[in-house]
């Protein structure tokens, strides 16, 4: 049988990451980050899979990213966010470096995939980081480290993860599908 953690990890306060990603740990309710992570994914599969192909390229106007790019930079940023709570988690004191989101788009194969490689690919990625945090005892939720010369738990790392994708959730749900 699998090992699930029960851990509530509690929410991050404020100096446990970077002002920048406060509107982000804003937007996850509550201090129970696994169910919300968990209930996340289900929730973003139904939205991408609702996505007619067609519509892949859309920018809701000149200079934004396609659908595609979008979905992509979700992907991205969560494997990131990942590897930053597995390096605290660890007790690495190693600083890791930030990460620019527009080269990484611009050098990215997203707009070539469908909308259903790129969800798969969502799939599995937040599947391992669900895996990864449940994996985690009480004290790796509280160890830190320092990414892009800030300061952050790996307890906010997750934070930062659901908030993030809610952010461009909500921004996908009412600027690109009009719900």
């Amino acid at each position: 049988m699998a090992f699930m953690s029960k851990v509530i990890t509690g929410r991050p306060e404020a100096g446990e990451y970077a002002e920048a990603f406060s509107g982000y740990v804003g937007k996850v309710p509550g201090a129970d980050i696994l169910t919300f992570i968990e209930k996340q994914l289900d929730t973003v599969l139904t939205v991408i899979r609702s996505i007619d192909e067609s519509k892949g390229d859309f920018r809701y106007e000149p200079g934004k990213w396609s659908i595609k790019e979008l979905l992509g930079h979700l992907v991205d940023s969560e494997r990131v966010f990942a590897y930053r709570a597995l390096v605290f988690a660890r007790n690495d004191v190693n600083p890791l470096p930030g990460f620019d989101q527009d080269p990484w788009n611009e050098y990215s194969n997203y707009p070539n995939l469908s909308i259903a490689d790129i969800a798969a690919e969502f799939e599995a990625v937040r599947r391992s980081t669900i895996l990864l945090f449940q994996h985690l005892d009480r004290t790796a939720w509280e160890r830190q480290g320092i990414a892009n010369n800030k300061l952050m738990t790996t307890r906010a790392a997750a934070f930062v993860i659901g908030g993030h994708v809610q952010h461009h959730l909500d921004v996908l749900n009412s600027r690109y599908l009009n719900k």
